[in-house]
């Protein structure tokens, strides 16, 4: 294209730019053909993308975590810290869980040396980078709280990356508390849940025990109905019939009883 275009372009520029495209030869018309080949694949993988971004949504609200409520967490980030961390106790403080996502420094101090501290490349890389885009996003926005902290250790003297190493480092402190608070939330409603045992998430079997709201029938059947002709059902008959009934044994007719021949 004369001029050139930028870098980044959203599936629908890219069509009307194709549009406008007149092959010369076969050479440009096979070109132009491939890259509406690709242009189809690009809407196809938006669509997965916004219908995985919807899902994720209400995935991350239905749990009710609070990671939301963090200047520059959003609903991918969040998913991301709870699909990572999973349970939040398995980290004694907030400092091993920094060391499990990176945002701790790593001293490189020897000797008579004072200490000097470095990025730290081990870790949970996802959740680093998770991170890292919360920091962005808060440095971006001038009236945020990461944003003025900062801007504060930049007066410090500290350089852009120290500063973002730092701010970093505090918004995983907020991410810790905030999945603390969770876990304890989620805890106390089991605890106080139903029946008034931890854990308890059925109903009450008073509730369940009344017919019209039994997903079963009776684990005892009723008494048999009689085939019987003349007999009312439900009543058992006056004379019981003898000749099915078993007779007693007693060991002395047993020991009676004749042996066969061999």
């Amino acid at each position: 294209m004369p001029g050139g275009i930028r870098k980044e372009i959203s599936a629908g520029q890219a069509a009307r730019i194709l549009e406008r495209v007149t092959p010369s030869d076969a050479a440009i018309e096979a070109r132009c053909e491939l890259a509406a080949e690709f242009l189809e694949d690009i809407r196809r993988l938006d669509a997965q993308l916004r219908q995985a971004g919807t899902k994720l949504a209400a995935a991350v609200k239905a749990s009710g975590t609070s990671l939301t409520g963090l200047f520059g967490v959003g609903p991918v980030i969040a998913g991301t810290v709870i699909g990572d961390v999973r349970q939040v106790f398995r980290f004694p403080g907030r400092d091993h869980f920094a060391a499990c996502n990176g945002t701790a420094p790593v001293e490189v101090s020897s000797g008579d040396r004072r200490k000097v501290y470095r990025l730290s490349l081990r870790g949970n890389r996802r959740l680093n980078h998770a991170i890292h885009m919360a920091a962005i996003s808060q440095i971006s926005h001038r009236h945020s709280g990461g944003r003025a902290y900062y801007d504060q250790k930049i007066a410090e003297g500290k350089t852009h990356k120290e500063a973002l190493r730092a701010l970093k480092r505090r918004i995983s402190d907020a991410i810790y508390q905030a999945l603390v608070a969770d876990a304890r939330q989620a805890a106390a409603a089991c605890t106080n849940g139903p029946g008034g045992q931890p854990g308890n998430r059925s109903v009450s079997r008073a509730a369940g025990s009344h017919p019209e709201r039994r997903l079963f029938g009776p684990a005892t059947p009723g008494p048999a109905t009689t085939i019987r002709p003349g007999a009312t059902a439900g009543h058992a008959p006056s004379q019981p019939n003898r000749a099915h009934q078993r007779q007693p044994r007693h060991p002395a007719a047993a020991s009676t009883k004749p042996r066969p021949a061999t």
